[in-house]
This record gives C-alpha cells, structure tokens and sequence, in this order.
C-alpha cells in the first residue's frame, strides 16, 4: 500500500503531527516506490537489467488511478522506452513517471542500461544498473489554509531534487522468468530549515517469478509472483495468475496482500500493439476508504515479421 494519506483530513492529521516533531528536530520516513498491477507485462519498472529484453524497440504507456472518486487519492502516468542492440547483449531503456498525490508531486527521469549474457541456446541471464533524478515538491501551504499556525514552523513549499541509483539482475528463457532488483539504493533527505532535516529512506527490494504452462494449442496459464520489502514494514507480496488464449487474449486475477483483489485483460491488438487494463479492488483496512483502482497500459513494440516469399524460378 502507498504510504500516503488517502484523503486531505488524515493529511491535515497528520501534517499538525508533523509540524509538532519539526521543533524536535531530526525525523526519518520511509517511502515505497510507486506502485503498478500491469507490471508482469512490462518489466522495466520493476528491474532495470529488463532493458532490451524485448529485443526490440519496446514503448509503454501506463495512467494509473489509485483509490478512484478520492479527492488528493494518487494519480500516476508512466512511460517507458527501451531496446536491444544489433549484437543482442547490451540493452538501454528511459522512464518517465508523474506521481501526484494531494499536495506532493513527484517526477522521475531514469536511463538504464543492461548486459544480457546467452546462458542457453534461448536462456538469457541480465545485468542491470539505473541511473537518474527525482524531483519532489510539496505545497502544505495549500493544507493550513487560514489556520493561525506560527509561519515559522513550515515551509509553504518544500520542493528537492535528488540523484538516484538502482540495480538488478533477470533471467529470461520462453518459460521461465527470474528477477531481483533494488530500483532506488541511495537515500534522499533535504532541509526544511536550519535545524530540521526530513530523510526517505526508499530502498525497495523486489524479488519477480513467472512460469508459463502450455495446456493445449490455444491456453497457456502463467502464475507469477511479486515479493516487495522496505526495512521497516512488513513485507508484502502479490500473487498472480494469469489465463493466455491464443498468445492474443490474456485474463488475469492478482492478490495483493492485505490490499485488494486485482483483475486484469490484456489483448493483442497486431503483432505490434497490445492493450491492458486493470481493476483493484480494495479489500481489508484499505476498503474503508477506497473504491478502487484504474489502470490502462498502451504497449506497442517495434517488431514485425516478414513474410516468406518464393521465388517464381524455384
């Protein structure tokens, strides 16, 4: 679960706790990555050894709606872009993601580059290293409104931008896939004044798996996993499973734990685009308030086949 406030009330709550800790001095938070349900289909926002492994020009579009028909619930779009080398060992991808939340938006500008070494005769295993910036800024101005608070206790804006690296290793062959990755390994921290410095320690650990089955000419099933740790809250997991018919019509169901019930559709429009949505359904603490979650994924990869021709002289 994000760990943001779902609505401006708890905000506020929380915001006069804060302000309060602020004379106290120094304060740590924890922030998980922004969260995505059609990750199984694009690998790069989870792990960067992932670039390329399309072995081809591979562009992502995603627009999520977090907790939907809450005012400040998240709002985040995505886009990726990454692709494989001539020689097929060494990929490079870009990500583009808009986070907004309340009063905070978060932007991040990321490149990747990946080595992918052939294990087997259709086996890959992949390195990977990430590099870019974050950019954060917050309005709490916007959440005192006309309350008699002290100015000097808050900045009305805070805003930073941080360096940020990551890493992460994928193994890939047609059935199986294997990866582990650490998106985000340097801390982030600014100043809200001279005395007081908030740090977001945002090391995610990410450990992905999916099997595809063949049931018969036209099914295959694919179960999958998602395991999530962040040092200081519980670890949390997905499980997935998806139902592919013709390798044109995917139906899938997830379960987030102690989060939502999550459905998925996915069709392949050409041999190049592919659509996805996604619905989460809330479940447990969350319920109480959310309705839900959107997701649309637009995919479409630089990959054509070229048809046989024979030659009339044969």
């Amino acid at each position: 679960m994000r760990h943001y406030a779902p609505y401006y009330l708890l905000v506020k709550a929380i915001f006069a706790s804060l302000l309060i800790m602020h004379v106290s001095g120094q304060n740590v938070f924890a922030q998980q990555r922004v969260q995505f349900t059609q990750y199984m289909f694009n690998g790069l926002v989870l792990n960067p050894a992932y670039a390329g492994a399309d072995e081809a020009l591979s562009l992502t579009f995603i627009q999520r709606k977090q907790w939907a028909k809450i005012e400040g619930s998240p709002s985040t779009q995505s886009f990726s872009a990454h692709s494989l080398f001539k020689k097929k060992q060494l990929g490079v991808g870009g990500m583009l993601i808009n986070d907004r939340i309340g009063v905070h938006r978060n932007v991040s500008a990321m490149t990747s580059a990946a080595y992918h070494l052939k294990v087997g005769q259709l086996s890959y295993l992949s390195m990977g290293l990430q590099a870019g910036i974050h950019s954060r800024k917050s309005d709490y101005a916007s959440l005192v409104g006309n309350a008699n608070v002290d100015p000097k206790l808050y900045d009305a804006s805070v805003s930073y931008t941080a360096f940020d690296l990551g890493m992460g290793l994928y193994f890939r062959s047609p059935r199986l896939h294997v990866g582990l990755s650490a998106p985000e390994l340097l801390p982030e921290s600014f100043s809200l004044n001279d005395t007081a410095t908030i740090r977001l320690n945002n090391v995610n650990f990410f450990l992905f798996s999916k099997y595809r089955i063949t049931v018969n000419e036209n099914v295959d099933v694919e179960p999958s996993m998602l395991l999530k740790y962040l040092k200081g809250i519980p670890l949390s997991y997905d499980i997935n499973f998806n139902l592919i018919y013709k390798k044109v019509l995917t139906l899938g169901v997830s379960y987030r734990k102690s989060e939502s019930i999550d459905f998925m559709l996915k069709g392949q429009i050409t041999p190049q685009l592919q659509f996805g949505y996604s619905y989460d359904f809330a479940i447990g603490e969350v319920s109480r308030v959310s309705n839900g979650s959107h997701e649309l994924m637009i995919n479409y990869i630089f990959r054509y086949t070229q048809a046989k021709v024979i030659s009339p002289r044969q």
